[in-house]
């Protein structure tokens, strides 16, 4: 790809964004009833490409059952309230109703409570009882330390999520995660991210995870590229990750790892974009804060909002528009995409004559 001239001394390649494309027609179409969304991940068949960002904002055991129920896969963020206190509905409700400059000030206050491992256990063995896949997920920073009470727990997928993971975290202060060691020494598929470029990408697959989340900094709730002035646009980094998947199933004899989109998705055609860039499934956080039985009350925040240090996230205020299953599945009373996402991406798929998720990978995209 051709780099442009930022200045005499620095080049950089062009980049796109999902507001940058849309998906172009084809010659067939179909009807939308014979589309399949479904996809697999190691041994977990799931009928929606959906997985719900591991924020407070958005996932309790309660709508990690929910969304488990209809197809989906709940990430439970197993360093957040839900694993501090013993009944957080309270100060989920506090955040709720905070405003202004007191609102990160206050949650910083609010997550400094220490993490129990038996409250992880606890929340796992809800969401186990309850027949779904369970999921939960940790930063690269606590992971060494509370794997094995999670691993303990009965987890069927652990998530290692953060805003940017790397292969080769370099530290003169502590021993870093050998992400390598520690996936082969599990027993339980690992989903890793977040990466943007293939380099990256190329090498969280040769790790060993099953999957791998593509973002950095572009959620709804992040500030990251104020304050770090770090972004990626995600049509590209999903596009650049699954040309990393193609080689990694070249180079390693036929192994695919799952490329996950994780950020910039806050409508419909956000999903179907995605998925068209390469993606085999999205992470969602901000269309399920939109819901009316979400825990955020309305509001949506992630772990970057109450950083002790530098905070890199805001609590944005939503509002709701439906109940969760309205959200994933209508009916629709609005126009703007923030609900029946699955409605949406079948009739995309149908619109342009692809009848499954890895076909759809195929279409035609322009820059508009």
């Amino acid at each position: 790809m051709s780099e442009i001239e930022i200045g005499r001394a620095k080049r950089g390649r062009r980049a796109y964004s999902f507001d940058d494309i849309a998906i172009v027609p084809s010659r067939r179409t179909r009807d939308p009833e014979e589309v399949s969304v479904a996809w697999q991940i190691d041994a977990y068949r799931f009928e929606l490409p959906v997985l719900a960002a591991p924020m407070d904002s958005v996932m309790s055991p309660a709508t990690a059952i929910a969304l488990g129920n209809v197809g989906g896969l709940g990430v439970l963020n197993l360093e957040g309230l839900w694993t501090r206190y013993d009944d957080p509905s309270g100060l989920l409700e506090e955040v709720a109703s905070l405003r202004g400059l007191e609102a990160t000030r206050r949650m910083q206050e609010i997550y400094a409570e220490p993490i129990k491992p038996e409250l992880i256990t606890t929340r796992l063995k809800e969401i186990r009882e309850a027949g779904v896949t369970v999921a939960g997920s940790l930063s690269p920073q606590r992971t060494k330390e509370f794997a094995k009470a999670v691993v303990d727990a009965g987890v069927d997928m652990f998530v290692i999520r953060g805003t940017t993971v790397s292969a080769e975290h370099v530290s003169s202060q502590a021993e870093p995660l050998n992400l390598k060691e520690f996936i082969y020494e599990l027993d339980v598929p690992v989903i890793v991210g977040g990466c943007a470029t293939h380099q990256a990408a190329l090498h969280l697959m040769r790790t060993g995870a099953a999957g791998v989340l593509v973002g950095f900094g572009g959620g709804a709730a992040h500030t990251t590229r104020t304050v770090l002035g770090v972004a990626v646009p995600m049509a590209s980094a999903v596009a650049d990750v699954a040309a990393a998947r193609r080689d990694y199933l070249d180079e390693s004899g036929g192994r695919y790892v799952h490329v996950i989109a994780d950020g910039s998705i806050g409508r419909s055609g956000d999903v179907a974009k995605a998925i068209a860039c390469g993606a085999d499934a999205v992470m969602i956080g901000s269309p399920f804060a939109r819901a009316s039985d979400a825990p955020g009350h309305g509001f949506h925040w992630g772990a970057e909002a109450h950083h002790a240090a530098l905070p890199r996230g805001e609590r944005v205020e939503f509002g709701t528009v439906g109940t969760l299953e309205e959200i994933l599945f209508g009916p629709s009373r609005v126009a703007d995409g923030t609900m029946n996402l699955i409605g949406a991406l079948k009739r995309s798929m149908a619109t342009t004559g692809y009848t499954d998720l890895k076909e759809f990978q195929r279409v035609e995209v322009v820059v508009e």
